[in-house]
């Protein structure tokens, strides 16, 4: 066996311990030769020349010096030893070198002296380590350092990086991962972990007010230093994932710790210096997103000039990696990334705007650059509104520090979490009880009155627009058969009349009430900004598509102010939008087609400000008849003199300031209702989502039959008045509001119920929209339709009737004296009303018709009590 002198080594290294004793004193012979004619005379600050032109003979062969001294090579032969004799062996040694004093590097013991009094670092460590992984009790568990948040006068950012608070954090969050239960019992974390490697994700979401009860030093450091805590819980997830997965490094190679539910939430408009580089968490609506692009991640380089590959060189997000020079041949480039071999990651930047909400009264809204990174791309689109927690963080960015003369950094928020706020979102974080409830209220027979009691309950009366509104909200179901024609499911609603009728307050409250909904008017409105607009993209200087309002309110409501206050050329843009849910682009070389799946709703004011009753509701407005047959339902609010119901209005509105006055607010008083119909509203919007997302219902066993009848009678009536035209478009309106009406009672199916409410609907909105001399006519054709569901007074009346001639009669056949009152019993008259499915008699009791026919209720004997007239009692 041979042995040979390092490469590295200076000089060849004296062979005294592998030579014969009688070797041991021979000199070098030759040294000159050996160092290759080196100078002797070379000065000692000068150095030695190691490379000369003789260097390989210090490698030749030696015989003489190239052999083991035979005193220090065993050649006997031993027993195999077993593994746990080898480690008692090893541990008996390691005994008496602590009790001899001698320190051994392999147990990390280089820097610790046995004299002193503190106990092993390296067992507390190790305890801390076996706590963490559960093998002992958490009261065994002793700590590396005791006091973690006592920084000992460095920052927090200096602290965590040394490797004593590092291991100590990695351990403590390590515990905390595997420990942590919530109050039932369960594991979250750990259930979290595994749903998310059945699902072959690489991120899992970690609460943020857990996290600060369990180990609040760890919350307390987070915000501070959010890059290196970020890091180390990144490690401890891969390292937990791969302890329960050992393969799971196949699927990824990186696992990301998301934070959710930070307490305080900034303002995009309220970012200053001292949020730079803290973890912050905010709101806003994306207006535009780029494409996702590779990032690099892991970089190695090649050298142009050699062909060495240079790396790998972790990629930071601040400046460029570059490296210095080839260690084969010492050049300083050019170097090559290395395609192949390098590492990306998703990228792509988004930009964030204050939501119109939030935005400070007189302000314009302010919007910031976020940047996501590996999963996280592509989880939001333009018109989504969005909660935001990342990293505050600047770059310096040259053309702003040439344009105004002095350094200035631009800031982006580097995101850890990213939440949309959309339906499948808020049904996702509905619990079991909010389901429970969901479905209790919809088994409600008086669920319809309900919603629509709930709907803008500020407002008085309105009972068919808001009726409407609550169809429209609901909507129906989009249809695409064949793959070849699509036909929409959302209901667009115009709401037209007199001036002081809540029009823009119903849409105000709509825009509060959907799940996702834009805003807009049409004064300050223009054909791109409802559809789509082409600009160029000042980093690319590429042509990039910009969405409009129609486009940002995919899947939901477009609200539009003042319709009739827009250009005749920006009304038509919406024609494709409003029937085929789609807006055709073909500007700048971008020929594309956008989403537009929302459903409109619009309020205008008439021609002259004032509903006409002697026209038709095409002369009272200045809209076209293409537009006004996509509206699936027609409004029309007309301002009525009227002295009860002007005086029930003033105390309505009275009442109103009265209860929600702001002096209020400071009070810690619960929600308002109105009367015991009314839903609250957060529970409104929860079923409302529920419904949506849940609630498909499909046409089966409809009465065909009835559709044709009222569309033949529809066509007729329009050609015969001139009013609207009816077109084919309202059959579909009438399947899709039938549709709504049993997605608003979670019904599976459309029942006719569903279809008399939607022909109702349809006719109420014709009828409304004709000249006053045509509308009573109208009204007496389509009676039986129109009084569908409606006050049921005087068919309440007639069953009462009967019954008290049965009633009458009845005494009068078992006494000999006259019946001058009766007196009938509630539950006759319900159950005789519940056959025509009416279920509510308390408005019936409170009408005039029941108090003029002579009846009263009472209602603490639940009878009812009727005085006969004498002209009848003489009669009989």
């Amino acid at each position: 066996m041979s042995e040979r002198p390092e490469e590295d080594s200076p000089l060849p290294t004296p062979r005294s311990n592998m030579s014969s004793p009688a070797q041991d004193l021979e000199p070098f012979e030759d040294e000159g030769a050996l160092l290759g004619d080196v100078d002797q005379d070379m000065e000692e600050e000068d150095g030695e020349e190691l490379f000369g032109d003789n260097m390989e003979n210090d490698y030749r062969p030696m015989p003489h010096l190239d052999r083991y001294d035979d005193r220090i090579v065993d050649d006997d032969e031993y027993d195999q030893m077993s593994v746990g004799d080898r480690l008692a062996a090893e541990e008996e040694l390691r005994r008496r070198d602590r009790e001899m004093g001698i320190l051994r590097r392999d147990d990390r013991e280089l820097f610790y002296d046995q004299s002193d009094d503190e106990e092993d670092p390296r067992r507390k460590r190790r305890i801390a380590e076996k706590a963490a992984v559960g093998e002992v009790e958490d009261t065994e568990m002793i700590e590396s350092i005791e006091n973690l948040e006592d920084t000992k006068g460095y920052t927090i950012k200096e602290w965590v990086i040394m490797m004593g608070p590092r291991t100590e954090i990695a351990n403590r969050f390590k515990n905390f991962l595997r420990t942590y239960v919530n109050s039932k019992g369960q594991y979250v974390y750990k259930e979290k972990i595994r749903r998310m490697c059945e699902n072959n994700q690489s991120s899992f979401t970690i609460e943020f007010p857990n996290l600060a009860k369990k180990e609040h030093v760890l919350a307390y450091f987070l915000p501070e230093a959010p890059f290196q805590m970020l890091e180390i819980f990144d490690e401890v997830a891969k390292d937990i994932v791969l302890s329960m997965y050992p393969s799971y490094d196949r699927v990824t190679n990186e696992i990301h710790v998301r934070i959710s539910d930070l307490p305080l939430i900034e303002e995009l408009r309220t970012f200053r210096n001292l949020h730079v580089n803290q973890l912050v968490r905010t709101l806003g609506v994306v207006t535009a997103t780029t494409g996702v692009l590779p990032q690099l991640s892991i970089v190695k380089f090649d050298c142009n000039k050699c062909g060495c590959i240079l790396g790998p060189f972790m990629q930071s997000q601040e400046s460029e990696i570059q490296p210095g020079a080839c260690p084969e041949c010492q050049s300083h480039g050019p170097f090559m990334i290395n395609m192949e071999q390098t590492l990306y990651r998703n990228y792509q930047k988004i930009t964030l705007q204050e939501s119109p909400g939030r935005i400070p009264a007189g302000r314009v809204p302010r919007s910031k650059d976020c940047i996501l990174l590996a999963d996280l791309c592509d989880r939001c689109k333009p018109g989504d509104e969005v909660d935001v927690t990342g990293i505050y963080t600047n770059s310096y960015d040259g053309s702003l520090n040439t344009d105004n003369g002095f350094p200035v950094f631009s800031t982006a928020i580097f995101a850890n979490h990213l939440l949309v706020k959309d339906c499948k979102q808020i049904v996702q974080s509905l619990t079991d009880d909010d389901i429970n409830a969901i479905i209790k209220m919809s088994k409600d027979h008086r669920i319809a009155d309900r919603v629509i009691a709930s709907i803008a309950p500020s407002i008085y009366g309105h009972d068919f627009i808001k009726r409407a509104l609550a169809l429209a909200l609901f909507g129906g179901e989009p249809k695409n058969p064949g793959q070849k024609h699509k036909l929409r499911g959302d209901i667009n609603v115009l709401i037209c009349g007199d001036p002081g009728t809540a029009k823009s307050q119903f849409l105000k409250f709509v825009e509060k009430i959907a799940p996702r909904a834009v805003f807009t008017t049409g004064q300050g409105a223009s054909a791109v900004g409802l559809t789509a607009y082409v600009r160029r993209n000042p980093t690319t200087r590429e042509w990039t598509l910009e969405a409009g309002a129609l486009v940002l309110a995919d899947q939901g409501v477009c609200l539009i102010d003042e319709f009739d206050k827009m250009n005749d050329q920006d009304r038509t843009s919406i024609h494709e939008a409003m029937e085929q849910q789609s807006i055709s682009i073909s500007k700048a070389g971008i020929v594309t087609s956008l989403q537009a799946r929302c459903s409109v709703i619009a309020a205008a004011n008439p021609i002259g400000g004032r509903y006409d009753a002697s026209m038709t509701f095409a002369e009272n407005v200045n809209l076209s008849d293409p537009i006004l047959s996509r509206f699936d339902i027609l409004c029309v609010v007309r301002d009525e003199v009227d002295p009860i119901q002007d005086q029930h209005l003033a105390r309505f509105v009275v009442g109103s300031h009265i209860r929600h006055h702001p002096s209020k607010k400071d009070a810690d008083v619960p929600e308002v209702v109105e009367n015991d119909l009314q839903i609250p509203q957060e529970m409104l919007k929860k079923y409302l989502v529920y419904a949506r997302e849940n609630i498909h219902p499909k046409l089966q066993n409809i009465n065909q039959d009835k559709v044709a009848n009222i569309y033949s009678m529809l066509r007729q009536e329009s050609l015969a008045t001139g009013s609207l035209p009816i077109t084919v478009r309202y059959i579909e309106s009438i399947i899709r509001m039938s549709e709504a009406h049993a997605r608003m009672h979670l019904r599976e199916y459309v029942q006719e119920d569903d279809l008399n409410m939607a022909i109702r609907m349809m006719l109420e909105s014709f009828v409304e929209t004709q000249k006053y001399s045509v509308m009573k006519t109208m009204k007496q054709v389509f009676r039986q339709y129109l009084t569908f569901k409606k006050d049921h007074s005087e068919l309440l009346l007639y069953i009462l009737r009967q019954l008290a001639q049965d009633q009458l009669s009845f005494q009068r056949s078992t006494s000999e004296m006259e019946a001058l009152t009766i007196e009938i019993d509630e539950k006759d008259l319900l159950d005789k009303a519940k056959q025509i499915d009416i279920h509510d008699l308390k408005p019936f009791y409170q009408s005039k018709i029941f108090e003029s026919n002579d009846f009263v209720y009472d209602a603490r004997r639940k009878v009812i009590v009727h005085t006969v007239p004498e002209t009848i009692s003489t009669e009989d």
